[in-house]
């Protein structure tokens, strides 16, 4: 059984593990190859007091273990409280690839942002390159929208900074109402 908890320091190797995979990280919006542990440190250390991000630990429950395997990390970041939206994001290391972890925690996160945090609408954008991705999203029915048809949230992915403006435009991007 799959739980979301907070980042802990001891997550960190595991962390670095699946930013320095080639093949996961191929098609993400970042570059992780030059990553370190210290960047996983620094990133976990900061994810434990910032407000406007939540970033969890996906962990597989095991009997021996308080806090559960380190599997990935399942994200809502960019939280905005007056426009009630956030954007969503999720890693998972090649050793938990299909086996149902990443539904699972997603599903858990965004119960998390729409019942504990409030959010009306969660986004996510994904390359238009990452096939494996666009299957996951596509078979456990998350919906393809068009961002220009959510004006207000297209003007706050604009503005902030986080996208440029051309790559907005190419990106297959989702979002999940409250239901």
């Amino acid at each position: 059984m799959i739980t979301l908890r907070p980042l802990t320091l001891s997550d960190a190797p595991l962390m670095l593990e699946w930013m320095h995979d080639q093949e996961l990280v191929k098609d993400l919006h970042k570059d992780f190859s030059s990553m370190t542990i210290e960047n996983c440190e620094n990133f976990i250390k900061k994810a434990q007091n910032d407000k406007n991000n939540l970033h969890l630990a996906i962990a597989l429950r095991e009997a021996n273990t308080s806090e559960g395997t380190y599997l990935g990390t399942a994200s809502l970041k960019d939280i905005d409280t007056i426009l009630a939206i956030a954007e969503f994001g999720i890693v998972i290391r090649r050793c938990a690839t299909g086996k149902g972890y990443s539904i699972e925690a997603m599903k858990q996160i965004l119960n998390k942002g729409f019942k504990d945090l409030h959010l009306r609408q969660i986004y996510w954008c994904v390359d238009f390159e990452n096939k494996r991705a666009l299957r996951f999203y596509d078979k456990n029915g998350y919906n393809r929208v068009n961002l220009k048809d959510y004006p207000t949230l297209y003007t706050h992915i604009v503005e902030s900074g986080d996208y440029e403006q051309d790559k907005i435009d190419s990106y297959v991007w989702y979002i999940a109402e409250e239901q």
